[in-house]
């Protein structure tokens, strides 16, 4: 696509989005209510939400970088990051917050049949089902390949037992892409990418109660769960090959790593010296100071994760960069957050009233704690960014 072919989509996007973004969709989320996970549950905060959320989805806007025929409005990698300049201009919120989008859809896209990326992809995008992760379980987090979750071949279908953990969202979600052992022989080699419903029968979830107070975590249950083996003709219940989930799971990794980077822009990556002087007045010559150079590392970030998104999506990033930018990513929030408490000083630490919006500086800060373990640890982030990428002796 030529310059002047860009500018064109620019413009028409810019006044697609003045004409189907409403003012309540460019403010900044407060909640958990201003964000949209869709499902079979699911309910509009308002109508603005709701308005917002529609628009995009018969846009294919809601994965705009997908074929139109899965759902997607069919972008080239220049026009989506248009879409997502453009967005990020006028504030406009994400239409639809979903697993599927982030992580599934990839794995699906590249592992999937076409009966799969039909039925799947399509309702992915239209929002029509909430997805989770069955990944960690008690005793195999970063070390996945020692899971124990098991699926007895029963001919047509499986009949899973075992347990997983940190799953989130898992209580609200509708189906569950999950890592079950099919070869106890095999620890590689013995793996099924599994897509089952939530409502089966003997699958059972627990919240799990964080320092911050509230948590997205569950632990998920597994008694004697029958998973078919099929749902219909070319839409196996399996993704990849039967014992090869593994390969899935690998691929899969790198875009949850990705997402929880931050790495395509937002709070993560913006300024906050400039908006904390503006709302606090006068600052601390030496937190001053920290927020400048905060700043600076911040727009650093950003243009990486810019660099890193564009090579990521024609196949040229390094198999170990979105672990960098993972463990960058963490590293990043979790100053953001220090930062804000240290500004905030006392009236920071309050936990409860409405003038602090239910503690939520605090709350928000104790949360970014869990950015250094979900999705690999930082300590298993460091060991591969100094094997695979620096390549340093004895790693």
């Amino acid at each position: 696509m030529s310059d002047s072919d860009l500018e064109a989509f620019r413009a028409e996007t810019r006044a697609w989005l003045d004409a189907n973004c409403p003012p309540e969709m460019r403010e900044p989320v407060r909640d958990e209510d201003d964000v949209y996970w869709g499902g079979r549950n699911a309910t509009f905060k308002n109508d603005a939400q709701k308005a917002w959320f529609e628009a995009c989805r018969d846009k294919g806007y809601t994965v705009p970088a997908w074929p139109k025929e899965y759902g997607g409005a069919g972008l080239s990698p220049a026009e989506a990051k248009v879409l997502r300049e453009e967005m990020s201009a006028i504030g406009a919120r994400s239409p639809l917050s979903s697993f599927g989008i982030w992580m599934l859809g990839p794995a699906l896209l590249h592992f999937g049949t076409e009966g799969q990326k039909q039925r799947f992809l399509n309702e992915i995008a239209r929002g029509e089902i909430r997805w989770c992760q069955g990944y960690s379980e008690p005793g195999s987090g970063s070390d996945l390949v020692s899971l124990q979750t098991y699926g007895e071949d029963k001919g047509d279908h499986w009949v899973v037992n075992g347990q997983k953990i940190w799953t989130s969202y898992a209580d609200k979600a509708d189906w569950i892409f999950c890592l079950v052992r099919t070869d106890k022989e095999n620890k590689y080699q013995g793996i099924t990418f599994m897509l089952y419903d939530m409502a089966s029968e003997g699958v059972s979830t627990k919240p799990i109660l964080l320092i911050s107070g509230s948590s997205p975590f569950c632990e998920t249950f597994f008694d004697d769960v029958q998973v078919p083996k099929s749902y219909g003709e070319d839409v196996p219940g399996y993704v990849g090959e039967i014992n090869r989930g593994w390969d899935v799971a690998k691929y899969l990794l790198g875009h949850e790593r990705e997402m929880i980077s931050g790495a395509d822009g937002g709070d993560r990556t913006s300024a906050i010296g400039a908006a904390l002087t503006r709302a606090n007045g006068e600052i601390d010559p030496v937190l001053r100071s920290e927020l400048a150079q905060f700043d600076v590392d911040a727009l650093a970030y950003g243009a990486m994760g810019e660099k890193f998104l564009d090579e990521i999506k024609v196949g040229k990033a390094h198999p170990a960069q979105p672990n960098m930018m993972k463990y960058a990513g963490t590293e990043l929030n979790k100053r953001r957050h220090e930062l804000l408490m240290a500004a905030g000083g006392s009236a920071a630490l309050e936990w409860e009233s409405e003038e602090s919006n239910g503690g939520k500086t605090a709350r928000s800060w104790l949360r970014t704690k869990a950015n250094s373990i979900e999705g690999g640890t930082s300590e298993v982030m460091l060991n591969v960014i100094s094997k695979r990428i620096l390549d340093l002796p004895g790693a």
